[in-house]
């Protein structure tokens, strides 16, 4: 690999599977080891059974845009979500019955600490931060929308990968009773996602639990999905149920399914082109009158920038990397 390698992580004492997997004794630890755990259970107790429940405890955050945000309506009817549908209204309207409680998310791998977390004991640890990033889609829309959630660093870091851990792989739940969209055959199931660990350790990305301050919908990928502001949209994966750490990368979901189209690191980049469009001018939803379906006929058209706008941030992940032929 070209890309820089991540500096080895200094070995220490790993937690026994009973201490780990019982939640108070793992908090417990987590407590004493340094991790800053948000007082009250912020998360958990912010999830009733109802939509639209508001997140407290949210903090503002050093990498927000000041762009202005697209509207609630625009971010939640406008989407691909290709487990509920392939249509852009498809996620809002299949989603509505889908029920994300509860919830857990297995971590495995070359890591230290692996188990079954409960989605409250896997997010809880951290600070929510509101995030108001740039998404840009690989087929040249783009929002500006404010995530609220974790940074993916410090989760991967309370876990613990090894020296020999170079990818994050992510998997989405396989359900095809509550997910009509993986009854197609669109894609092979369940969507997989990978990022190398370097990409994974950077301070932007996140995990995302809320957008405008609130418990994400469902269409946006409820309750945990990831977020990485400069790929393109379909690298940020929904519904998250598995984080393994890999020592070799993964076969992502869309690069099985059309290879010659969409690469493993799907940076954002105007200088290459989609085999059937062009990536050098995005419409941006909402920059004109009307929302969602309507937004993306009446967006006005603007310059890609490469990374998205967040080079300054990432560009030295990729030194000494052909961004045409790794794309």
């Amino acid at each position: 690999m070209l890309i820089k390698k991540p500096a080895d992580i200094r070995p220490s004492e790993i937690t026994s599977q009973d201490n780990y997997l019982s939640r108070r004794k793992f908090m417990r630890a987590a407590a004493l080891a340094g991790s800053s755990l948000v007082a009250g259970e912020v998360f958990s107790a912010a999830i009733p059974d109802k939509k639209r429940a508001k997140l407290s405890g949210v903090v503002s955050s050093e990498y927000s845009t000041d762009e202005a945000r697209n509207s609630y309506d625009d971010i939640t009817t406008y989407n691909n979500y290709y487990e509920f549908g392939v249509r852009k209204e498809d996620p809002y309207l299949n989603s509505q019955g889908f029920n994300p409680q509860p919830w857990s998310i297995e971590v495995s791998g070359e890591a230290e600490i692996t188990g079954r977390f409960a989605l409250e004991d896997f997010v809880n640890p951290y600070t929510l931060e509101e995030r108001i990033y740039r998404l840009r889609c690989v087929e040249a829309w783009s929002m500006v929308i404010p995530w609220v959630g974790i940074s993916l660093a410090d989760v991967i870091k309370r876990f613990k990968p090894l020296s020999s851990a170079k990818y994050v792989v992510f998997e989405t739940l396989l359900d095809k009773e509550r997910m009509p969209g993986q009854r197609s055959r669109s894609l092979r199931w369940p969507y997989v996602e990978g990022l190398t660990i370097a990409e994974a350790t950077n301070p932007l990305p996140i995990l995302a639990v809320g957008v405008y301050g609130e418990v994400l919908p469902n269409q946006n990928g409820a309750p945990l999905r990831l977020i990485v502001p400069w790929k393109y949209g379909f690298k940020s994966i929904k519904g998250i149920v598995r984080m393994h750490f890999s020592d070799s990368r993964p076969a992502t979901s869309w690069e099985i399914a059309a290879p010659h189209e969409y690469g493993f690191y799907a940076n954002v980049n105007p200088e290459v082109d989609h085999p059937r469009w062009s990536q050098a001018r995005e419409r941006r939803i909402g920059s004109e009158q009307g929302s969602g379906l309507q937004s993306l006929f009446s967006a006005t058209k603007q310059d890609t920038k490469i990374f998205n706008g967040y080079g300054e941030q990432v560009a030295h992940l990729y030194d000494g990397l052909d961004l045409r032929k790794n794309f």
